[in-house]
Protein backbone atom coordinates (compact mmCIF):
# COMPACT_ATOMS: atom_id res chain seq x y z
CA UNK A 1 0.00 0.00 0.00
CA UNK A 2 2.75 2.23 1.01
CA UNK A 3 4.21 1.58 -2.39
CA UNK A 4 1.11 2.57 -4.25
CA UNK A 5 0.72 5.55 -2.64
CA UNK A 6 4.38 7.05 -3.64
CA UNK A 7 3.21 5.51 -7.21
CA UNK A 8 0.65 7.93 -6.92
CA UNK A 9 1.39 11.00 -5.54
CA UNK A 10 4.84 10.74 -7.83
CA UNK A 11 2.30 10.74 -10.61
CA UNK A 12 0.33 13.83 -8.79
CA UNK A 13 3.68 15.51 -8.93
CA UNK A 14 4.58 14.67 -12.56
CA UNK A 15 1.46 16.51 -13.80
CA UNK A 16 1.90 19.22 -11.49
CA UNK A 17 5.38 19.68 -13.06
CA UNK A 18 3.84 19.43 -16.56
CA UNK A 19 1.41 21.60 -15.46
CA UNK A 20 3.71 24.34 -14.70
CA UNK A 21 5.12 23.80 -17.70
CA UNK A 22 1.74 24.78 -19.91
CA UNK A 23 0.86 27.97 -17.18
CA UNK A 24 3.48 28.78 -14.87
CA UNK A 25 2.72 29.36 -10.85
CA UNK A 26 1.72 32.89 -10.48
CA UNK A 27 2.43 34.96 -7.29
CA UNK A 28 0.03 34.77 -4.78
CA UNK A 29 -0.82 38.41 -4.67
CA UNK A 30 -0.10 40.13 -8.20
CA UNK A 31 -0.04 36.96 -10.28
CA UNK A 32 3.54 37.45 -11.81
CA UNK A 33 5.17 34.00 -12.84
CA UNK A 34 7.18 32.80 -9.73
CA UNK A 35 9.15 29.55 -10.34
CA UNK A 36 7.58 28.01 -7.13
CA UNK A 37 3.42 27.54 -5.99
CA UNK A 38 2.15 29.44 -3.16
CA UNK A 39 4.70 32.15 -3.23
CA UNK A 40 5.59 35.50 -3.91
CA UNK A 41 7.28 37.17 -6.64
CA UNK A 42 10.39 39.11 -5.50
CA UNK A 43 8.33 42.89 -5.12
CA UNK A 44 5.55 41.86 -3.19
CA UNK A 45 8.29 39.79 -0.71
CA UNK A 46 9.68 42.74 -0.50
CA UNK A 47 6.19 44.84 0.04
CA UNK A 48 5.10 42.74 3.04
CA UNK A 49 4.83 44.67 6.01
CA UNK A 50 6.24 42.59 9.19
CA UNK A 51 5.97 43.41 12.03
CA UNK A 52 9.27 44.27 13.28
CA UNK A 53 10.66 45.96 16.31
CA UNK A 54 9.41 46.33 19.65
CA UNK A 55 6.10 45.46 20.52
CA UNK A 56 3.24 44.81 23.37
CA UNK A 57 4.33 41.76 25.04
CA UNK A 58 0.77 41.46 25.66
CA UNK A 59 -1.13 42.24 22.65
CA UNK A 60 1.52 42.42 20.36
CA UNK A 61 1.05 45.93 19.02
CA UNK A 62 4.17 47.40 17.23
CA UNK A 63 5.20 50.41 19.69
CA UNK A 64 6.04 53.91 18.58
CA UNK A 65 9.54 55.00 18.82
CA UNK A 66 8.85 57.14 21.52
CA UNK A 67 7.31 54.11 23.91
CA UNK A 68 10.12 51.39 22.28
CA UNK A 69 11.11 51.01 26.18
CA UNK A 70 7.88 49.91 27.10
CA UNK A 71 6.64 46.76 27.74
CA UNK A 72 2.52 47.18 27.35
CA UNK A 73 0.90 49.51 25.46
CA UNK A 74 -0.88 51.84 27.08
CA UNK A 75 -4.17 50.01 25.95
CA UNK A 76 -3.19 46.81 27.70
CA UNK A 77 -1.97 48.78 30.86
CA UNK A 78 -5.82 50.66 30.90
CA UNK A 79 -7.32 47.19 29.82
CA UNK A 80 -5.97 44.14 29.75
CA UNK A 81 -7.28 41.56 27.42
CA UNK A 82 -8.32 38.21 28.88
CA UNK A 83 -5.71 36.58 25.85
CA UNK A 84 -2.02 36.32 27.70
CA UNK A 85 -0.05 37.52 24.51
CA UNK A 86 -0.57 37.65 20.57
CA UNK A 87 1.39 37.56 17.59
CA UNK A 88 1.01 38.25 14.04
CA UNK A 89 3.90 37.74 11.37
CA UNK A 90 2.63 41.15 9.30
CA UNK A 91 0.98 43.61 9.54
CA UNK A 92 -2.91 44.44 8.09
CA UNK A 93 -1.61 46.53 4.57
CA UNK A 94 -0.07 45.63 1.53
CA UNK A 95 0.16 42.26 -0.03
CA UNK A 96 -0.61 40.91 3.71
CA UNK A 97 -4.08 42.31 3.74
CA UNK A 98 -5.14 40.25 0.23
CA UNK A 99 -3.54 37.29 1.66
CA UNK A 100 -6.31 37.50 4.25
CA UNK A 101 -9.49 38.70 2.11
CA UNK A 102 -8.63 35.84 -0.70
CA UNK A 103 -8.04 32.95 1.92
CA UNK A 104 -11.80 34.01 3.01
CA UNK A 105 -13.21 34.32 -0.56
CA UNK A 106 -11.98 31.12 -1.96
CA UNK A 107 -8.12 30.52 -2.03
CA UNK A 108 -8.37 27.91 0.42
CA UNK A 109 -5.01 26.43 -0.03
CA UNK A 110 -3.14 29.78 1.15
CA UNK A 111 -4.01 28.83 3.97
CA UNK A 112 -0.52 26.37 3.89
CA UNK A 113 1.87 29.68 3.47
CA UNK A 114 0.01 31.71 5.74
CA UNK A 115 0.12 29.16 8.73
CA UNK A 116 4.18 28.90 7.91
CA UNK A 117 4.41 32.53 8.46
CA UNK A 118 2.67 32.13 11.74
CA UNK A 119 4.37 28.73 12.57
CA UNK A 120 7.83 30.97 12.60
CA UNK A 121 7.14 34.32 14.71
CA UNK A 122 5.81 32.09 17.48
CA UNK A 123 8.21 29.30 18.46
CA UNK A 124 7.15 26.74 21.11
CA UNK A 125 3.15 27.62 20.26
CA UNK A 126 2.69 25.48 18.02
CA UNK A 127 4.22 21.58 19.63
CA UNK A 128 2.60 18.40 20.40
CA UNK A 129 0.63 18.99 23.96
CA UNK A 130 -0.93 22.21 22.61
CA UNK A 131 -4.34 22.91 21.77
CA UNK A 132 -5.45 24.71 18.62
CA UNK A 133 -9.12 26.23 18.59
CA UNK A 134 -10.07 28.05 15.92
CA UNK A 135 -12.53 31.75 15.74
CA UNK A 136 -15.49 29.89 14.66
CA UNK A 137 -18.29 31.15 12.05
CA UNK A 138 -21.94 31.20 12.73
CA UNK A 139 -23.71 28.81 10.91
CA UNK A 140 -24.92 30.73 8.86
CA UNK A 141 -21.96 32.66 7.64
CA UNK A 142 -20.31 28.74 7.32
CA UNK A 143 -23.67 27.79 5.27
CA UNK A 144 -22.61 31.09 2.86
CA UNK A 145 -19.01 30.87 2.84
CA UNK A 146 -18.25 26.44 2.42
CA UNK A 147 -15.60 26.89 5.20
CA UNK A 148 -13.95 28.51 8.28
CA UNK A 149 -10.65 30.20 7.12
CA UNK A 150 -9.35 30.32 10.75
CA UNK A 151 -10.03 26.38 10.91
CA UNK A 152 -7.95 26.19 7.96
CA UNK A 153 -5.11 28.06 9.51
CA UNK A 154 -5.47 26.05 12.49
CA UNK A 155 -4.97 22.40 10.56
CA UNK A 156 -2.31 23.81 8.74
CA UNK A 157 -0.73 24.88 11.67
CA UNK A 158 -0.90 21.42 13.38
CA UNK A 159 0.11 19.88 10.78
CA UNK A 160 3.81 21.83 10.84
CA UNK A 161 3.94 21.73 14.77
CA UNK A 162 2.02 18.46 15.66
CA UNK A 163 -0.18 20.70 17.95
CA UNK A 164 -4.03 18.93 18.46
CA UNK A 165 -6.78 21.02 16.67
CA UNK A 166 -10.08 21.21 18.46
CA UNK A 167 -12.79 22.29 15.33
CA UNK A 168 -15.49 22.72 17.08
CA UNK A 169 -14.73 22.63 21.01
CA UNK A 170 -15.87 26.75 20.58
CA UNK A 171 -18.93 27.46 19.13
CA UNK A 172 -20.47 30.99 18.10
CA UNK A 173 -23.56 31.14 18.98
CA UNK A 174 -24.56 34.35 17.71
CA UNK A 175 -25.10 36.12 14.52
CA UNK A 176 -23.54 39.34 14.78
CA UNK A 177 -23.56 41.82 12.09
CA UNK A 178 -20.59 43.28 10.53
CA UNK A 179 -18.37 45.34 13.01
CA UNK A 180 -16.78 47.23 10.06
CA UNK A 181 -16.67 51.17 11.16
CA UNK A 182 -17.32 50.13 15.01
CA UNK A 183 -15.21 51.48 17.98
CA UNK A 184 -13.73 48.98 20.08
CA UNK A 185 -16.29 49.62 22.91
CA UNK A 186 -19.10 48.67 20.06
CA UNK A 187 -17.40 46.14 18.64
CA UNK A 188 -17.05 44.23 22.59
CA UNK A 189 -21.04 44.65 22.89
CA UNK A 190 -21.62 43.54 19.41
CA UNK A 191 -19.84 39.95 20.54
CA UNK A 192 -21.00 39.88 24.06
CA UNK A 193 -22.28 36.57 24.21
CA UNK A 194 -21.96 35.30 21.16
CA UNK A 195 -19.30 32.64 21.82
CA UNK A 196 -19.79 29.46 24.50
CA UNK A 197 -17.61 26.33 24.61
CA UNK A 198 -20.00 22.96 23.36
CA UNK A 199 -20.98 21.43 26.47
CA UNK A 200 -18.67 18.36 27.13
CA UNK A 201 -15.29 20.05 26.46
CA UNK A 202 -14.79 21.68 29.09
CA UNK A 203 -13.50 19.04 31.18
CA UNK A 204 -10.80 18.81 28.43
CA UNK A 205 -9.63 22.35 28.41
CA UNK A 206 -9.21 22.06 31.77
CA UNK A 207 -5.84 22.90 32.68
CA UNK A 208 -4.73 23.13 29.23
CA UNK A 209 -2.96 26.05 27.27
CA UNK A 210 -4.88 27.49 24.39
CA UNK A 211 -4.03 28.60 21.04
CA UNK A 212 -6.63 30.66 19.67
CA UNK A 213 -6.04 31.15 15.75
CA UNK A 214 -7.85 33.46 13.39
CA UNK A 215 -6.63 35.41 10.07
CA UNK A 216 -6.24 39.26 11.55
CA UNK A 217 -6.54 40.84 14.41
CA UNK A 218 -8.02 44.57 14.43
CA UNK A 219 -9.30 45.59 17.63
CA UNK A 220 -9.35 42.10 19.68
CA UNK A 221 -13.24 42.38 20.45
CA UNK A 222 -13.81 38.65 19.04
CA UNK A 223 -10.41 37.41 20.47
CA UNK A 224 -11.13 38.71 24.01
CA UNK A 225 -14.78 37.12 24.03
CA UNK A 226 -13.38 33.80 22.93
CA UNK A 227 -11.02 33.72 25.04
CA UNK A 228 -13.16 34.75 28.21
CA UNK A 229 -15.50 31.46 26.86
CA UNK A 230 -12.55 29.28 27.18
CA UNK A 231 -11.06 30.74 30.68
CA UNK A 232 -14.71 30.55 32.46
CA UNK A 233 -14.35 26.35 30.57
CA UNK A 234 -10.87 25.82 32.28
CA UNK A 235 -8.53 26.68 30.26
CA UNK A 236 -5.01 27.49 31.95
CA UNK A 237 -3.93 30.42 29.46
CA UNK A 238 -5.29 31.45 26.14
CA UNK A 239 -2.84 32.98 23.47
CA UNK A 240 -3.88 34.43 20.40
CA UNK A 241 -1.97 33.40 16.75
CA UNK A 242 -3.02 35.52 13.71
CA UNK A 243 -1.46 35.85 10.08
CA UNK A 244 -2.36 39.93 9.96
CA UNK A 245 -3.05 42.60 13.18
CA UNK A 246 -4.32 46.30 12.56
CA UNK A 247 -1.48 48.05 14.27
CA UNK A 248 -2.38 51.45 16.25
CA UNK A 249 0.16 53.24 14.52
CA UNK A 250 -0.91 52.42 10.97
CA UNK A 251 -3.13 55.50 10.14
CA UNK A 252 -2.91 57.24 13.41
CA UNK A 253 -0.54 58.74 15.89
CA UNK A 254 -0.72 55.83 19.23
CA UNK A 255 -1.23 58.37 21.21
CA UNK A 256 -3.90 59.96 19.12
CA UNK A 257 -5.77 57.09 19.18
CA UNK A 258 -5.67 55.96 22.60
CA UNK A 259 -7.24 59.77 23.24
CA UNK A 260 -9.69 59.40 20.31
CA UNK A 261 -11.18 55.59 22.05
CA UNK A 262 -10.95 57.16 25.56
CA UNK A 263 -13.34 60.04 23.96
CA UNK A 264 -15.77 57.98 22.30
CA UNK A 265 -16.08 55.79 25.50
CA UNK A 266 -16.58 58.63 27.62
CA UNK A 267 -19.34 59.51 25.16
CA UNK A 268 -21.19 55.92 24.91
CA UNK A 269 -20.85 56.04 28.80
CA UNK A 270 -22.79 58.84 29.14
CA UNK A 271 -25.37 57.50 26.66
CA UNK A 272 -26.24 54.39 29.00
Amino acid sequence: MATAGRIVEGARAGMRGFADLLMPPGCMTCGEPVSTPHSFCGDCWGALPAVSGARCRQCGVPLPVAWQAESHCLGCLKDPPPFARATAPFLYDGPARQMVLRLKHGRESWAGPMAAAMHRVAPGWVEPGRLLVPVPLHRWRLATRGYNQALLLARALARLGGAEVAPDWLLRVKHTPSTRGLTRAQRLRNVSGAFRVREGAGGQLKGRRVVLVDDVLTTGATASACAKALLRAGAEAVDLLTYARVAATDATPYLERIASEEATNQHVIAQD
